[in-house]
This record gives structure tokens, sequence and C-alpha cells, in this order.
């Protein structure tokens, strides 16, 4: 493998990681606050068509990603109203929205567009962009640095940058303030903080809106940032890996980002190399592809060791009288 084809593929894995990166802190933010959401998944189909079709009408990426994030957080809305004020069952709640999320997309697609679901293809401002960082060009020249920072950190859309930038944002928010210190509290021991006074249901609400408006970045970049527009079921698992990055990161951060560029890597590998030699035997296509499908069933039967969830996860809060 020469350092070109290194370097392609390290574009590659920064492009596939980001809508992983968005709903793994999607669901860092939620489960931290004690609500297991399974329907990241659902969030960010609901986010990328919603996205993908207002842009397509307004010939605005930026009004796509606003309508993209409303849908998403509708959608968290009406989880945490099961599963907080209702105090319904938290994995039943997200499979549902899953399943809602996956039907409503067809169907309002076909009825808006008459296409089999899909948008129209988006171009120009419909689509954001990709952006070229300060000095990239007259760095490229400088060995190994150059194409590193002008070829792989260069060149990508706001929202690939902003996903970077949103893991030292939620450190500093779930450990450095008073509304972090408090969310992972209400996901530890909500009754120690029912009795300090501070609502539980309160947090827990904004956690669940926190994790909806990031569900929408990731479904809105999958569809005009990574694609040119919305077609069925094309978050294709990428929330369920977004939760295995999740248990594999042990609920931090900084771990996440390098989970969800690992899972980034491998995707890109498949896509890379449709089949590959291995001590003599060639490796399917479809194994390839299978990667980082195969490594979330390896995380999640738990062969990465051992992942300690938040005490209080997945279970209601009933205030004690």
């Amino acid at each position: 493998m020469d350092f070109n084809t290194v370097i392609q593929l390290l574009d590659s894995t920064l492009r596939l990681a980001t809508p992983l990166l968005f709903a793994c802190l999607a669901g860092l933010f939620s489960e931290r606050a004690g609500i297991f959401d399974i329907g990241l998944e659902g969030k960010m189909l609901a986010a990328a068509f919603f996205s993908a079709a207002v842009a397509a009408m307004t010939g605005s990426a930026w009004i796509g990603l606003l309508a993209g994030c409303a849908a998403s957080m509708v959608l968290a809305a009406i989880h945490g109203l099961a599963s907080i004020t209702f105090r319904g069952n938290q994995l039943i709640s997200g499979v549902a929205i899953n399943f809602l999320a996956a039907g409503l997309t067809v169907l309002i697609g076909d009825s808006w567009f008459e296409l089999g679901g899909r948008t129209p293809s988006l171009e120009g401002a419909a689509r954001f962009q990709n952006l070229t960082l300060p000095f990239a060009d007259s760095l490229s020249g400088i060995p190994v640095f150059g194409p590193l920072y002008s070829q792989v950190l260069s060149g990508h859309t706001i929202l690939v940058y902003l996903g970077l930038l949103a893991v030292p944002a939620t450190w500093y928010i779930l450990f450095r303030t008073r509304f972090g210190l408090r969310l992972r509290a209400v996901g530890e021991n909500p009754a120690a903080v029912d009795t300090a006074g501070i609502s539980v249901v309160g947090l827990r609400f904004a956690a669940v809106i926190i994790c909806g408006l990031l569900c929408g970045l990731a479904g809105a970049y999958l569809a005009t940032g990574l694609s040119a527009g919305f077609v069925k079921d094309m978050s294709a698992g990428r929330g369920f890996i977004a939760l295995a990055a999740l248990i594999f990161a042990k609920w931090r951060p900084w771990y996440a980002l390098s989970a969800c560029l690992l899972f980034g890597l491998l995707d890109a590998l498949g896509n890379r190399f449709q089949s590959i030699e291995v001590f003599g035997a060639t490796l399917p296509t479809q194994f390839m592809q299978a990667l980082p499908y195969i490594l979330t069933v390896v995380i999640l039967a738990g062969f990465v060791g051992k992942a300690i969830p938040p005490r209080a996860g997945g279970e209601p809060y009933v205030k004690e009288r």
C-alpha cells in the first residue's frame, strides 16, 4: 500500500466517521443521563430525509439542516415523553422510533417527490460544499505533514469540522460544568439529585433533546454532505454501530472519537478494497463490506473488555413520597 493510498484511506475514514461520531456523542448525552436510546438510527434517518427534502425544495443546505435537526428533535421529544414522562420501556420506545422513521420517510418521500421514496439529487447551494483550510495549498509540498493537512484534514464540509469540535465541547460540558455534573449524577443516582432539589425530569429531557440535535446533524450530513440526497434506509445501521462505538468507548468523549475513527477506517477499507488476500486466500467482497458490522457484534458480545453503563440507565425514576 503506497503513501497516496494511505492518504486517500484516511480521508475517507474521516468522512465516514463523522455521522458515527455525531450519533455516538448523541447517545453519550442520553445514556449519561440514564436514558438508553436505541432510536439513534431512526432519528438519523428522519433527519437525513427532511434535510434533503427541504434542501431540495428551498435550494439551501442550511435550511435543510435546520429541518433535519427539528425532525430529529421531535422524535427525541417523543422518546422522552414515552420513557421519562410515562415511564415506558426505553428499549421499546427506541425500536418504535426506528420503525416509525423507516416507514414515514419512504411514505412522505414518495408522496412529495414521486421517486419511490428518494429525494431529487442535490446540487449547488442545496449541498454543503467542501472547505479548504488556510495554507492547505502552500503546505501541500511538505513531506508527510503536507498531504496529511492538505488532503486529509482539509477539503471537508463544515459539518465534519463541527463533529471534531463537538468532541472537546462534549468533554467540557460533561466534566467541567455544573450542568454536566448534574447530568452524570442523574444517570448514576437520580434520587440524590432529586433530594438536592434539582429536577430529574428536566435534566433527562435536556439530555434527550441534545441527543436529538446531534442525531439531526448526523442525518443532515449523510444526506447533504456525504451524499447528494436521500435514499431509502440510507443510515444503513449507523445508529447501531454508533451505540457499539459508545460501549467500546465506555461512555467517554475522547474514546468515542477513537472508536468512531476505527469504524470509519473499517468502512473505508471495505469500500476501497473489494477483495484482499490473506495467507494466500482471497477474502470475498461481502466480508470486506461487513467489517464494521462484524466489529459491532464483537463489541456487543463483550469481547473488548467489561463496559459498565451508568447505574440508573434504562430505569424510569419514580419520586419517593
